[in-house]
């Protein structure tokens, strides 16, 4: 039988300077069962960030005390905690930025309550998720699958939830190119839209975690107009 992931009592904090936003988003995600937390400003959103219990962030760049940017900046240097970013439709440098800085996903304001749930439910599910198989090794890297953990070279590399999921599915079909689509889908949840380069930003951190390869190679090829590769590295 597959296993659902449960969402009740699971807990998201929502920091917004705009009060009826958060009350509206507040009021349809506790009658989806889930525990809400509430933040008007960057400073009160980082405090209430390093409280326990604490499954996910929705968090606006532009907010008093200190922006969106900044907050994630600083959550990143403690913390993988989930993040999704709100940015002003049509703000494409805010949206490059936050995923540059380990957003998981972004979605336009206004916010829509149902498609925000969606985003939501989809980064738990991956941060919930665990593989039946324990180790996935290649190269000098070894992916932990059940604890979501990545070494590389004895060294632990931190991913944030997303980076983590592009760069199983990438590993487990190393060799093989996998289509952007299954990457859309496996990390966020969903199909790609016209200009969404969410994959290829959270790819190239993957790029600069990683490092190139053990023969100095670049482990993840792009493949123009399909998608990308990871290469093996040649042995000596």
């Amino acid at each position: 039988m597959e296993a659902r992931v449960k969402f009740m009592s699971q807990t998201i904090l929502i920091a917004d300077d705009d009060t009826e936003l958060c009350e509206l988003l507040s009021e349809y995600l506790g009658q989806e069962g889930f525990e809400v937390r509430l933040a008007y400003d960057g400073e009160q959103a980082l405090v209430e960030s390093r409280r326990p219990g604490l499954d996910a962030m929705v968090l606006d760049i532009m907010m008093p005390r200190l922006n969106g940017i900044d907050v994630l900046r600083s959550l990143r240097k403690e913390s993988e905690l989930p993040v999704i970013m709100l940015t002003a439709r049509g703000e494409d440098l805010d949206r490059i930025i936050g995923l540059e800085l380990g957003a998981d996903d972004y979605l336009a304001k206004p916010a829509n309550p149902r498609e925000l749930l969606a985003r939501i439910r989809a980064i738990l599910r991956r941060s919930n998720t665990h593989s039946t198989v324990s180790a996935l090794e290649v190269d000098d890297l070894v992916l932990n699958q059940g604890g979501r953990v990545l070494h590389r070279a004895g060294q632990q590399i931190v991913l944030t939830s997303t980076e983590f999921s592009i760069l199983q599915l990438l590993l487990q079909r190393a060799g093989e190119v996998v289509d952007k689509r299954d990457l859309y889908l496996a990390a966020l949840g969903r199909e790609p839209v016209a200009y969404d380069r969410s994959v290829d930003m959270h790819v190239s951190n993957l790029r600069r975690k990683l490092g190139p390869a053990t023969d100095g190679s670049v482990r993840i090829e792009t493949i123009r107009g399909i998608g990308y590769q990871y290469r093996q590295a040649e042995c000596g």
